[in-house]
């Protein structure tokens, strides 16, 4: 039984928002751009690009009226519509961004296979294919190769020259491309890029984000009888509330949201007799809860190893970005590993999701305020520069910008360096000691605190929890409520008397024991600022910037994957056990005056599921009896290691 209360027209507002790929327009066309300023210096056509194995996909290209000289083109590929459709309309604005849109460029959106007017069949994060035999293998590498062959031979006033940009999902088919990469593919800017479904968006090391429950349609429901279609065919679940925190607390284990899923409608395309899966993607989910031969193939981090030397990259991502951390770091960072000698950059700032696609004058994350004009300043200085230099100008190395353009989230300010992370950054030990106390200082004793983790009673992810898609502003949230609940342990320490940088990843190596013989560990990274700090504008009303404990980094590990993702195992009760967690990196100061605190919990709701702290084999089929309340242990061993910058 499939229960539905999310209307239609609901489906197209979410499928517009995210074809913007997720920034809120209002604030992105801050402005004095007219609103016909694409219709008028462009013309629009749609064409059905074919590809190897005879399948063909719906694309769109925006070429400059002025045809007095040649230009790159820049394209992006989505899952989110390359709408509007129709050749008399015409999107407000195309580009990466308003100042390459009045530059000239040539601007391609093309749905990807199975999505929307695309012909095929969709496979969400479909799996990289080496060695493509023959011409009936195809992937989403194939189809970018294809199709930039043919905007090349096809498209008027073109100088030969291809670019690549896509934020969040576009981000991932971005990163595809630089793999078996055309010849004519010059430049490309991965941004907020998935990387693996078992670490980005849908899974953190193995734990389920409930707060994409409400998407699963959205990335995996087959189009009517598998036909091009050009309104969205998905719906979403009526949640019934807007009380998120309640309503999957009532609903129980993760098996009683089956019903908010479809499956075994026939399916024309491949004949009557055969059934499909509407809702594929949930039933990939709960069938597969660990990261097996599935998962592995649809991650695309693993196949970086052969982008062509002939590609430059430009990887970007937000410090604070809730969906898609993992996937731009891990990115950059294995391209620079096996590709030695190509052009690869990295480009971080003080962003929440896609927010650098923006032009709103303040740069705020939640009620966290980083400064004026961050995105703008990146727009026009980073991200035209880098593709005009390599789809315009000389297109070698020296294209004027840093290895590392990275914003420092403490101080305020932009840095740059020539690698990341930077040259002379060394690993610092912090220990997590008995009496709440965090420095650098080994234990002379072993001791723990302990603290009873109620499964009915999760701690939240946030003092603010709303019925949203997806949440955001928690990555900036006051987490003083937390810190004040019994069942979060709190290290601290003393103010500081000089600043101290954080730059590169953070390793939480724990020593924990459980009653039980399963536990989620979650660590949390705080700076907690001075009583005397100024409140911003945008603050909560309820909220004040004096003692403000503003969230740095965080991350969850599911413990039965603590040594291994495919091949989980239990806990041994009361047995002291290691749990290391990487925390993703950060550039942040803690500035003098201000206190680095550390949060340990085992519960963050309904960000991510409970688990049942007893072990099972498949949380999506665990049973409420095995839900159990559990006393944990942290020993005083426990240490932070965190990349510092002297």
């Amino acid at each position: 039984m499939r229960i539905f209360g999310v209307r239609m027209l609901f489906a197209v507002w979410l499928a517009a928002f995210l074809l913007a790929c997720k920034t809120d327009k209002k604030e992105t066309d801050k402005n004095e751009i007219s609103e016909n300023y694409v219709q008028e210096n462009y013309t629009k056509k749609e064409v059905d690009i074919p590809m190897r194995d005879g399948k063909t996909l719906h694309t769109t290209i925006y070429s400059p009226k002025d045809t007095s000289k040649k230009y790159p083109i820049i394209m992006q590929r989505t899952p989110y519509s390359s709408r509007p459709y129709g050749e008399g309309n015409f999107r407000k604005r195309i580009a990466p961004n308003q100042y390459m849109m009045k530059e000239g460029y040539i601007v391609v959106y093309q749905d990807v296979r199975g999505r929307w007017m695309s012909e095929g069949r969709y496979d969400n994060m479909r799996a990289y294919i080496p060695n493509k035999s023959d011409k009936t293998v195809v992937d989403e590498s194939s189809d970018t190769y294809d199709t930039i062959d043919w905007l090349v031979k096809n498209v008027a006033n073109n100088n030969g020259n291809v670019g690549i940009w896509g934020i969040s999902y576009p981000g991932f088919y971005s990163t595809y491309a630089v793999v078996d990469a055309h010849p004519a593919l010059k430049a490309a800017s991965p941004q907020a890029c998935i990387g693996d479904f078992f670490f980005d968006d849908f899974h953190h090391n193995g734990a389920y984000l409930l707060s994409y429950f409400r998407a699963t349609s959205l990335f995996g429901t087959y189009r009517p009888d598998n036909k091009p279609i050009d309104t969205a065919w998905y719906n979403l679940p009526d949640l019934g509330t807007q009380d998120q925190y309640q309503f999957f607390l009532d609903a129980g284990p993760l098996k009683n949201l089956n019903k908010y899923f479809q499956y075994g409608t026939k399916d024309q395309s491949i004949g009557k007799s055969e059934e499909i899966i509407d809702d594929f993607f949930w039933k990939e989910l709960i069938e597969h809860p660990n990261y097996d031969a599935v998962w592995q193939s649809k991650g695309i981090i693993q196949h970086l190893k052969n982008v062509k030397p002939t590609v430059a990259t430009m990887v970007v991502g937000g410090w604070f970005d809730a969906e898609d951390l993992y996937g731009p770091l891990e990115t950059y960072k294995n391209i620079e590993k096996y590709n030695a000698d190509n052009y690869n950059t990295l480009v971080f700032g003080p962003w929440d999701h896609g927010a650098w696609a923006r032009t709103k004058e303040r740069n705020v994350v939640g009620n966290y305020y980083f400064g004026d004009n961050i995105s703008t300043f990146f727009q026009e200085e980073i991200e035209t520069k880098f593709f005009h230099h390599f789809l315009k100008g000389s297109g070698d190395k020296n294209s004027g910008l840093p290895e590392a353009y990275v914003f420092d989230t403490g101080v305020k300010q932009w840095r740059t360096y020539n690698s990341w992370p930077p040259a002379g950054v060394r690993k610092s030990n912090w220990y997590l000691h008995a009496n709440g106390d965090l420095n650098t200082e080994a234990p002379k004793a072993e001791e723990s605190k302990q603290f009873v983790s109620d499964i009915h009673r999760p701690v939240p992810y946030t003092e603010d929890v709303k019925a949203v898609f997806t949440p955001r502003k928690y990555m900036t949230d006051d987490q003083r409520f937390a810190a004040r609940r019994p069942d979060v342990l709190v290290y601290e320490t003393p103010v500081l008397t000089e600043d101290l940088t954080l730059a590169g990843d953070i390793l939480a190596q724990l020593q924990v024991a459980t009653t039980g013989t399963d536990a989620d560990w979650v660590v949390k990274v705080i700076d907690v600022h001075p009583p005397d700090t100024e409140t911003n504008q945008e603050m909560q009303d309820h909220l004040k910037m004096s003692n403000y404990h503003l969230m740095v980094r965080s991350e969850v590990m599911r413990g039965k994957f603590r040594n291994s993702f495919s091949h989980p195992e239990p806990f041994v009760p009361n047995k002291k056990t290691g749990v290391n967690i990487k925390l993703q990196d950060v550039f942040h100061t803690f500035k003098k005056g201000h206190k680095l605190q550390i949060q340990v919990q085992s519960t963050w709701f309904p960000l991510i599921d409970r688990n049942p702290q007893t072990y099972v084999e498949n949380i999506f089929k665990a049973e409420e009896s095995d839900f159990k309340t559990q006393t944990h242990t942290v020993f005083s061993d426990s240490k932070i290691q965190f990349t510092v910058l002297d």
